[in-house]
C-alpha cells in the first residue's frame, strides 16, 4: 500500500514537471520580440544646448525614429512618437534592427516660445537589437532639447552654481 502511494506522488510530480516545462516551451514561442524606445524632450531655456535645473520638459512634442539600414541607406523605419505631460515619448518597435542605423530625432515643439531645433540637441542614436547582452526589451535615448528664444534672465546664476561659469 505504502509503495502504491509513493508511485502515485511520483508519477503526478512528474507529471507536474512536464506540464511546467510545456508551459514554459509555449511561452517562448509567444515571447514579444518588440523592442521599446523611451527618452525625454526638453526645453532649453538657457540655451546652452544641455539640461539645466531650468529646463523644462514638454508635453506633446513629436519625435521620429529613424532606422537606415547601414549599407543601402533605405529607411527601414520611420514611426512618430508624442511626449506625455511628463515629456517622455516610448516608442515600438516590432523586430530586431541590427543592421541599421537608428536615431531619433525632434519633429515639433507646440511651444511657440521654444522651437529652435540645433544639430547638437536634434538627435540620439540608439541601437536596437536584442544580440547586445541587454535582457530589459527597453532602450533609453539620450534627451532632447528645443531651444528657447532667448535664455531666461537667471540663467547665469544657475550656471555658475553648476560650476561652469567663473564665481566673480
Amino acid at each position: 500500500m505504502a509503495k502504491t502511494y509513493s508511485v502515485v506522488v511520483l508519477v503526478a510530480a512528474a507529471a507536474l514537471c512536464m506540464a511546467a516545462l510545456f508551459n514554459v516551451a509555449e511561452a517562448r514561442k509567444e515571447t514579444d520580440n518588440s523592442l521599446y524606445v523611451e527618452g525625454k524632450v526638453y526645453c532649453d531655456t538657457c540655451r546652452v544646448q544641455f539640461e539645466t535645473p531650468l529646463s523644462q520638459y514638454i508635453a506633446g512634442a513629436t519625435v521620429t525614429l529613424l532606422c537606415r539600414n547601414r549599407m543601402t541607406e533605405e529607411v527601414s523605419v520611420e514611426i512618430e512618437g508624442v511626449t506625455d505631460k511628463s515629456g517622455k515619448y516610448t516608442i515600438k518597435v516590432d523586430g530586431d534592427h541590427a543592421d541599421s542605423i537608428c536615431e531619433v530625432h525632434l519633429t515639433n515643439s507646440p511651444r511657440e516660445d521654444c522651437k529652435e531645433v540645433t544639430a547638437e540637441l536634434n538627435a540620439a542614436r540608439i541601437l536596437l537589437t536584442s544580440d547586445v547582452g541587454v535582457v530589459d526589451p527597453v532602450r533609453y535615448a539620450n534627451a532632447l532639447g528645443f531651444m528657447r528664444k532667448d535664455a531666461l534672465k537667471n540663467c547665469g546664476q544657475v550656471l555658475k552654481d553648476m560650476g561652469f561659469l567663473p564665481l566673480i
